[in-house]
């Protein structure tokens, strides 16, 4: 009998109808009628104006995180054609028609809906059945307030997504170690640094869960050192790939993401102030249009401006005009009378000065160019007023312990010019640096009372006209913003026209040029990290508190004419689930733990491998999500909320599982178990339909409807009066 030979290529696809089911509904759920309403939803006013300078590459600065979440928002708005131009300036305003709402909502929505099926299969690979994944599936799929965020342009949804990517990928790796450094594993693995990375791109609340996921690996890391079969070739293997995968990966990505962002932002913008002087003038427009080929390197006789680099409270530059220092200070403390010298946040003619060699009268640039080195003494001249910048043993104004700085004013008294300043490049490469226009970062110290010009902070009252306190601080040495100083704007001054010619081609500066990407990185990250959103009281904003007992709800949408609205609101059945479902579980294990140092074990090794590591991720991804908002200093909201919310109600279907396995021993204690679940998600069903026209925003309820939602008094869903 002949057999008949195989193919000699063959494929064979397994698909899971349950998951594919899932992904159907997620979609189908954040997909309904996306375009509704076509105005702009809460957070969409502020996203949404990010999306427009991407479209016209103007610089923004955004202190919530990094720029992942904005790229990919302003990715659907870049593949449907929009041009920028649209006023994001009022919540509820009405889309014109070049705005496509559609695609600017499409990742979003994609991204929460994909969390449903995501999270049936961390269920699964925690150890746990197919139902259990499937109860958590459910619960994702009908939680009101994770529907709603995912459905319009703002960035949770995508966040937790790639959290709940990540906690998928490290479980899926751990599980194929019956064969390392196989394609299968490489895969997972390096999947979990990529998605880490995403998740940090996204928001930085995303680092808590990176240091999470990196805090497992560490632990198992351990137990690999203490596997006696490893050879340490074979170990050292492993401990490396996972510091390439979970640290090195994540950084070059990190890297990446920052590098995209400022090549598509090249022009000047709105936020230009906050960055230093080389990064405002590596951006076209703006300062660059300045500065563009002024004189590099500082001379005697050189016209500048000095900005401090601090820019706190705001951006400055040193000033003086010909109004004095009050006789006395509030208080009774006297000052000098001197001619007043603050940092004004404004360019202005009063902010000009001449750089004067001490042994020489002329205040010009000499041929050629006498230019000004590290330790050189200089003095400042005001270009205004031709008085010299001065300090002396007076007391500053708001600062009693650092010297007054003022501009010199000859009253014949016995208080004698001290205008000899040290220039100290900080930046410097060797001893004999120049002093470069824009680039260096200097420090002027008093020759007379080594005291260094620094600016305080503290705004001058109105006889200074409310701009910022300059003192001589003989303190601080170190380095620290507030001491430095770099010259923004430059010109050599001239004596006569027959020397423009001569001196118009010094080596003039391109920034551009002399900045790098990992300098602006730096300058861009640091600046991100140190700015501080104003902590304003909202409507809307909450404390972590609320968060927990669903006190809190937010009015995303109201329609203009209807009682239509949406309402950033939860299930409270499976918010209220979810709590308890956390401390059951944290009863559990303390109640097999202390069994266990009785040598007593109530479950099997595998089963409790399992609750410990469902707890270490869900509990402790709850926990990284939630309780860092305690110690924030920020506006906060409900929907900072879900991540943690997430986590939580990842734990509740392993926990239910674990109590119908191994606590209920009687088949009728198990029956009733599974006829009180069924009533409990058929409840969850009900209560999530019950909400949909509040999550959707559709159809509009009457004033008796809405009061029959609003089960909580803190809930602000809105009732027009008629």
């Amino acid at each position: 009998m002949a057999i008949s030979p195989k193919p000699p290529f063959m494929v064979t696809l397994e698909i899971n109808l349950l998951l594919v089911a899932l992904t159907a509904l997620g979609l189908l759920s954040r997909l309904w009628s996306l375009s509704h309403p076509p105005a702009v939803v809460f957070d969409e006013v502020y996203y949404g104006q990010f999306i427009s300078l991407y479209m016209k590459r103007v610089f923004f600065l955004d202190d919530s995180g990094p720029p992942l979440g904005h790229l990919l928002l302003a990715l659907g708005g870049y593949l449907a054609g929009f041009d920028g131009n649209f006023m994001w300036n009022r919540i509820g305003a009405e889309y014109s028609s070049n705005v496509p709402v559609w695609s600017l909502r499409l990742f979003p929505a994609v991204s929460g809906a994909l969390c449903v099926p995501l999270a049936y299969q961390i269920v699964v690979e925690l150890g746990f059945s197919a139902r259990a994944g499937l109860v958590a599936a459910i619960l994702l799929l009908f939680g009101n307030a994770l529907i709603t965020q995912s459905r319009f342009v703002l960035l949770e949804s995508a966040l937790i997504f790639f959290i709940l990517l990540a906690f998928l990928s490290y479980l899926t790796f751990c599980r194929c170690q019956i064969s390392p450094f196989s394609p299968r594993w490489w895969f997972w693995l390096l999947l979990t640094g990529v998605s880490c990375s995403l998740a940090v791109g996204v928001k930085y609340m995303g680092v808590f869960s990176y240091l999470l996921i990196l805090a497992l690996a560490v632990g198992h890391s351990w137990r690999l050192i203490g596997d006696q079969a490893l050879s340490n070739m074979s170990l050292l293997s492993h401990l490396l790939a996972r510091g390439l995968a979970l640290v090195l990966v994540p950084a070059a990505l990190y890297l990446g993401m920052f590098y995209i962002h400022l090549a598509v932002l090249i022009r000047s913008g709105p936020h230009d102030h906050i960055m230093s002087s080389a990064f405002q003038a590596s951006l076209e427009g703006g300062l660059s249009r300045i500065t563009q080929g002024q004189p590099l390197e500082v001379a005697f006789g050189s016209q500048i401006t000095l900005r401090n680099t601090l820019g706190k409270p705001v951006p400055c530059w040193l000033h003086s005009h010909k109004n004095t220092y009050p006789i006395r200070y509030e208080g009774g403390r006297g000052s000098s009378h001197q001619q007043q010298v603050t940092c004004y946040p404004y360019k202005d003619i009063n902010n000009w000065w001449i750089v004067k060699d001490p042994a020489r009268q002329d205040m010009v640039v000499a041929s050629p160019p006498r230019t000004i080195r590290h330790g050189d003494v200089i003095q400042l001249v005001h270009g205004m007023t031709t008085r010299l910048l001065n300090t002396h043993d007076v007391a500053a104004p708001f600062s009693p312990y650092a010297q007054e700085i003022s501009c010199y004013i000859d009253y014949n008294v016995s208080m004698p010019a001290q205008t000899l300043w040290k220039v100290e490049i900080v930046n410097r490469e060797t001893d004999r640096d120049t002093w470069k226009t824009i680039l260096s970062e200097v420090k002027l110290v008093h020759v007379n009372t080594s005291a260094t010009l620094k600016l305080s902070g503290s705004a001058l009252p109105d006889w200074g006209f409310r701009q910022l306190e300059v003192v001589g601080d003989k303190v601080s040495k170190s380095y620290h913003q507030s001491l430095i100083w770099n010259v923004e704007e430059h010109r050599y001054g001239r004596e006569q026209s027959e020397l423009e010619q001569e001196l118009h081609s010094p080596t003039q500066m391109d920034v551009a040029r002399n900045l790098s990407f990992m300098a602006r990185f730096w300058e861009l990250q640091w600046k991100i990290l140190t700015m501080r959103s104003e902590n304003t009281e909202h409507k809307y904003s909450s404390s972590p508190l609320d968060w927990l007992t669903l006190d809190t709800s937010i009015a995303y949408w109201l329609h203009p004419k209807s009682t239509a609205q949406i309402q950033l609101l939860g299930n409270p059945l499976i918010w209220y689930s979810a709590n308890a479902g956390a401390l059951l579980y944290s009863a559990l294990l303390l109640f097999y733990l202390l069994r266990q140092r009785r040598a007593i074990y109530d479950i099997p090794s595998d089963s409790w491998g399992a609750f410990q590591l469902t707890g270490a991720l869900c509990l402790g991804g709850w926990a990284v999500n939630y309780l860092p908002f305690f110690a924030m200093e920020k506006t906060l909201f409900l929907y900072h909320y879900l991540p943690a919310l997430t986590c939580q109600i990842l734990l509740l279907p392993p926990l239910l599982e674990h109590i119908y396995q191994h606590l209920l021993r009687s088949e009728a204690l198990r029956n009733t178990f599974s006829a009180l679940l069924v009533v409990w998600l058929s409840s969850v069903f009900l209560t999530y339909r019950r909400l949909c026209p509040l999550t959707y925003g559709d159809p509009p309820l009457s004033p008796a409807e809405l009061r029959g939602l609003r089960w909580k008094d803190n809930w602000d869903i809105l009732i027009r009066k008629r």
